[in-house]
């Protein structure tokens, strides 16, 4: 339903914000990839199996130092992925329609080349620390629970926001969003989060965006 804009006056057209995740919504699951890259299986582990972000970055800041892997040499790996197919015209088709937010808990120092292929939305995330040999010492939340967060300001700036995400750690910011969907999650998430709605595609996903907003118009 690319296109579609709610039958809504102009002025509540323009509060109308869309909240995605990044890894697993718009583009590859960055620490997977690097598993398979360097063939350290252990980096496999991501918010979908572990929802403890800090033990989840502890865990792997170790295996990075163990095996004397850096900074440089994720961000080389990243240089060489993209967005999932058909990540950037869903991304296109909503910016003409509505205010886009990406939260994610990625790094800046990470995202960059990812941002550029998706026609630089604007992204919400965290900072790594690396020291003069580049390997990853340290990493600064912007806050905690941030997606929430940012969610929750939103609604208190009177923006109607809708928020899409595929992971534990989004569960939150869905939970937060006048409404919430799910998108490819694992099986896990769909049983322990069954008030959200699940869709595998970006054409599923954008025609639950929309009926969403329209349904917060009605009701308001």
């Amino acid at each position: 339903m690319t296109g579609f804009r709610p039958n809504l006056i102009p002025w509540e057209l323009a509060v109308q914000i869309v909240c995605l995740d990044l890894e697993g919504v718009l583009v590859p699951e960055i620490w997977i990839e690097f598993a398979a890259r360097t063939g350290i299986p252990e980096l496999r582990l991501t918010t979908r199996d572990e929802p403890d972000y800090d033990k989840l970055m502890a865990y792997r800041l170790a295996i990075l130092a163990a095996n004397k892997l850096g900074l440089p040499d994720i961000q080389k790996v990243i240089a060489e992925m993209g967005p999932l197919a058909g990540a950037r015209a869903f991304v296109d088709g909503l910016r003409a329609d509505y205010q886009l937010i990406i939260l994610s808990d990625t790094f800046y120092e990470f995202a960059h080349p990812l941002m550029r292929q998706l026609g630089w939305p604007t992204l919400f995330c965290h900072s790594l620390e690396a020291d003069a040999a580049g390997r990853v010492v340290n990493y600064h939340l912007r806050m905690p629970d941030q997606k929430r967060e940012a969610v929750r300001r939103l609604k208190e700036l009177r923006f109607t926001v809708v928020a899409a995400g595929d992971s534990y750690n989004d569960t939150a910011m869905l939970a937060e969003a006048h409404a919430g969907i799910l998108f490819h999650p694992p099986d896990n998430v769909i049983r322990e989060f069954p008030q959200f709605p699940v869709t595998y595609s970006y054409a599923d996903l954008r025609s639950e965006l929309d009926k969403a907003f329209v349904a917060h118009a009605l009701s308001a």
